[in-house]
């Protein structure tokens, strides 16, 4: 069996819940033990970094240590989590002394940070660690006929020289997993785009047109839904869509799922269980499959 520290993320555990139920699901029936750690912390989100990089390194160091002691790597669902964590863990890495100031702090907790977690994003558990014929062999519904387009998000991209598990100009990742669970992945350029979100705050006007040019074209191309690796580009390709819809002058009505929902789907997982109620925008309760 193979285990992790899981890290669903703030947005998982809050306001994309769906997300959490669902990967908690599909890593029980695909035989993957999750074990999660009620003492981590946020991982700062790149906010922290941004006014305290010490602390956001520190603050990160805590949460790997803490892995790292039950010799476990960690697993996340979110691709920001998945960026800070890299960014704060190549720091450590290479900036011995702020490593050897912020391990003086942990031994008050008796922790230590050594490098030796790994941080994995569960679309790469999936790809690399579990295997796509493995997968294949649990899959107890091909979703034949339905057409699925990607949206990656750029944390799970860029910056190359960090993340470098897939062309952040031409990604095929999330293609070979759409085509693995027997749908068809549909090619648009909006799927390598920034979902908006780190602007929402400061200029929802922004969002919205990053929403509107994405769905569109996923819609245009021939999408029946479109899948995320990010709860946070989830969150605001869903709830931001109807707005979306005004400043495009047209209807998009197009569902985001999760990339753990789609695996619930083609495992033959119940709709309750994957969540797919929660959506702003409806996910079909009868799904073009063939």
């Amino acid at each position: 069996m193979m285990k992790y520290a899981y890290f669903p993320g703030c947005a998982a555990k809050a306001t994309t819940t769906e997300a959490d139920g669902a990967t908690r699901a599909v890593a029980k029936h695909l035989g993957v033990e999750l074990v999660e750690f009620p003492n981590f912390s946020c991982c700062g989100a790149g906010v922290l970094h941004e006014e305290r990089p010490n602390l956001s390194a520190a603050v990160n160091a805590r949460n790997f240590a803490i892995a790292e002691r039950e010799g476990l790597d960690i697993v996340t669902i979110c691709n920001t989590c998945q960026l800070t964590m890299l960014k704060a863990k190549r720091t450590l890495d290479e900036d011995q002394q702020l490593r050897s100031r912020v391990n003086s702090r942990l031994a008050e907790f008796n922790l230590e940070y050594s490098g030796k977690t790994a941080i994995r994003h569960l679309l790469w558990v999936l790809i690399d660690d579990l295997g796509l014929s493995n997968l294949q062999e649990k899959i107890e519904r091909q979703l034949a006929g339905l057409n699925v387009a990607p949206f990656y998000g750029c944390h799970m991209l860029r910056p190359k020289d960090l993340l470098g598990m897939d062309d952040p100009r031409h990604p095929e990742s999330l293609e070979r997993l759409i085509a693995a669970v027997g749908a068809t992945p549909v090619d648009y350029s909006s799927k390598t785009d920034c979902c908006g979100f780190h602007v929402m705050l400061v200029n929802q006007d922004v969002s919205v047109a990053r929403v509107a040019s994405a769905m569109t074209e996923a819609k245009e191309h021939g999408a029946d839904l479109v899948v995320t690796p990010c709860t946070l580009c989830q969150l605001t390709l869903d709830s931001y869509q109807y707005r979306a819809e005004k400043e495009a002058n047209t209807d998009i009505n197009m569902p985001v799922i999760h990339l753990p929902q789609l695996i619930g789907l083609a495992l033959g997982l119940d709709r309750k269980e994957l969540g797919l109620e929660r959506h702003l925008v409806a996910v079909p309760e009868e799904l073009p499959v063939e």
